[in-house]
């Protein structure tokens, strides 16, 4: 299997995070990828460093206007006075406003909160370089496995939040999304995208919701009591012409290894049945009992089993790396996976 990472990945140091009114630090540290590259390397599957994602290769999946504002973001952050150390936005545009035609000015303040989802991507001096540096790791590992094969993307921060235009969840570029389209452009006609982060894929979601060569799985926590709280849901199927091409698998709070798996066995059907030539798999491990966000309480060996399942499918794969926020064992659950994956 081969792996691919890049160092700027470290300079996204976010430090707001807002949960229940209280502000807090943030659990999305570069320590995650520190403890991601230790294991790489404990395994013998030390990561290649890719390129930077260039503009061009971005717009596959984003809008022009959101990815200048994220690389200019910091920037014109740092011109205001009597600012906090992070682009944070101070509100976003209500339906009503988007509904009676609203614009989006030119002044920094504006454009954070027109671009973000929520207050839990905040942009700092090394927000870009990262997203860019993670963005390309997932392109990599979509080149990679073209021919067949697997490949890891280990990506931080992490993407499947991300819209087209707007970012939110920790997330600025989505790396499956752009594996994804990298994959469709390289030949396979229908690529399956199958995510258990324990959230819900709800930027992968927006990009494919109308396009029916690309199938969008989603197992996670049901949104009525977890983020992102009003989109996930199994009533979610897709748009037009791409009607059952989205299938989102909500599970209860507390969910275990048995009833996680059946959740996963039912998205490998609808792969299946898809035709699909190609998969990406957002890797998240905050479905596992030890979250420190926890909703779900997967065990290493739900890890380890999920991974057998997805293998057997045969496909060529990039596992797309996403949330997880337990440090001290998030590395370990990536052992536990790649491991049984065959590596």
């Amino acid at each position: 299997m081969q792996t691919f990472a890049h160092p700027a990945q470290l300079r996204h140091t976010p430090q707001f995070f807002l949960q229940r009114g209280q502000v807090r630090a943030n659990y999305e540290v570069p320590e995650r990828a520190g403890a991601l590259l230790s294991t790489l390397h404990r395994l013998g599957l030390p990561p290649a460093e890719p390129a930077a994602a260039s503009r061009e290769a971005l717009l596959a999946v984003h809008d022009a206007g959101y990815i200048d504002f994220l690389e200019s973001a910091a920037r014109g952050w740092a011109g205001l006075v009597e600012k906090g150390p992070e682009a944070v936005a101070n509100m976003h545009p209500s339906p009503e406003m988007l509904a009676q035609g609203a614009t989006l000015p030119s002044a920094i303040i504006a454009r954070i909160g027109w671009y973000t989802a929520d207050t839990a991507c905040p942009i700092g001096s090394g927000t870009w370089e990262s997203a860019a540096g993670a963005a390309g790791a997932a392109l990599a590992a979509a080149d990679a496995v073209a021919g067949g094969g697997t490949a890891y993307a280990l990506c931080r921060p992490p993407g499947h939040h991300a819209y087209a235009a707007r970012a939110g969840g920790h997330c600025y570029i989505n790396n499956s999304a752009l594996a994804a389209q990298r994959l469709r452009s390289a030949g396979a006609s229908r690529v399956a995208m199958l995510d258990i982060d324990a959230h819900h894929g709800n930027g992968t979601q927006g990009i494919f919701w109308d396009r029916a060569d690309v199938l969008t799985v989603s197992v996670h926590g049901d949104p009525s009591g977890y983020y992102p709280w009003y989109v996930g849901y199994a009533g979610e199927t897709g748009g037009g012409a791409a009607e059952g091409c989205n299938l989102n698998l909500p599970l209860r709070q507390g969910t275990g290894d048995t009833e996680w798996l059946a959740a996963i066995d039912a998205g490998i059907d609808r792969a299946r049945a898809f035709g699909a030539e190609a998969l990406v798999v957002p890797l998240g491990f905050d479905a596992s009992e030890h979250e420190p966000l926890t909703y779900l309480g997967v065990t290493s060996d739900g890890f380890a089993r999920a991974a057998e399942k997805l293998a057997a499918l045969g496909l060529p794969t990039v596992l797309v790396q996403e949330g997880g926020y337990a440090v001290e064992k998030i590395g370990g659950l990536l052992e536990r996976f790649l491991t049984a994956w065959g590596r």
